[in-house]
């Protein structure tokens, strides 16, 4: 009687063959086509900031045979980016940082303490991403108002940190889910207290999530404009979004300078753009770590 032979495993191609589906077979492209044309934008970008307004329109798509680093000056000193760069930097920065300390020890708590209260909380936090900034934008003026932080940096880190609170809290809570209990146990029988074991042992575990929180923190409110627009008032005290509105807003009234507003665009978008390029690999990592325990 014939024995039959074992059958040999696919090979490399016919396993590939095997996993690729309709998704796959239509998404891989558009998501490249959609990659290649965000690239090519970027580029246009910066040719265009960098030529006469005469060459934007007659030779939109070539380089520009002599850089005209000028269209940066102008849009620094005639369109106040210079301060409005700095006060940029404060917001973010002061949003993101208080974001961070405020959003880290209440998902600790409520990834952890498991009673009907913390899920009411949880719930309220995820609430709060689904609330349009449209319906609090006029009673939120009229607290701030009261409170004398209109036309404050202060005021809008204030607003910037409460609009900012409920995605970070239900992003870190699931993230501190995926941490190991055990080593809490482990720091308890050593004699650690909750707050000594969330600060030395906890927060560092979850820096790839702080990480992610901070960056798309700063990605958020970088180039926001609806806010700034309502709670400043004044230019010494404009972020680079309002600094890019009033820069248009001039070339109505002085001419067009076409180069120089496109330079302006490249001075607000590169430094997000930047980021994202540098630490686009953590942000995922961070997502893919806290969505999965």
């Amino acid at each position: 009687m014939a024995v039959a032979s074992p059958s040999r495993p696919p090979g490399p191609l016919t396993r590939r063959l095997r996993r690729l589906t309709t998704a796959r077979i239509v998404g891989v492209p558009l998501v490249w086509l959609f990659a290649a044309f965000n690239v090519l934008t970027g580029l246009w970008l910066l040719m265009s900031s960098l030529k006469t307004g005469d060459q934007i329109f007659t030779s939109p798509w070539r380089l520009p045979t002599s850089p005209n680093w000028g269209n940066y000056a102008r849009a620094w000193t005639g369109g106040l980016f210079g301060q409005a760069a700095v006060n940029t930097v404060v917001v973010v920065g002061g949003t993101a940082v208080v974001t961070l300390l405020l959003a880290a020890p209440a998902a600790y708590v409520l990834s952890r303490i498991t009673t009907r209260l913390n899920s009411s909380f949880a719930l309220f936090f995820a609430l709060g991403l689904g609330i349009p900034a449209q319906m609090v934008m006029l009673p939120l003026f009229v607290v701030m108002n009261q409170l004398q932080l209109v036309n404050s940096l202060f005021g809008l880190i204030v607003v910037y940190v409460a609009t900012s609170l409920p995605f970070a809290v239900f992003f870190l809570t699931g993230f501190f889910a995926t941490l190991p209990v055990e080593l809490e146990e482990a720091a308890a029988l050593d004699g650690a207290t909750p707050l000594r074991t969330f600060w030395q042992i906890m927060l560092p575990m979850a820096r790839g999530g702080l990480v992610t929180v901070l960056i798309l923190n700063i990605i958020q409110h970088w180039g926001e404009t609806v806010f700034a627009l309502v709670f400043i008032q004044t230019t010494d005290h404009q972020t680079l979004s309002l600094a890019l509105l009033g820069f248009l807003q001039q070339m109505q009234y002085n001419g067009a300078d076409w180069g120089g507003l496109f330079a302006g665009v490249a001075i607000v978008v590169l430094p997000v753009l930047a980021c994202y390029v540098w630490l686009g690999r953590r942000i995922i990592e961070g997502m893919t770590v806290g969505s999965v325990k």
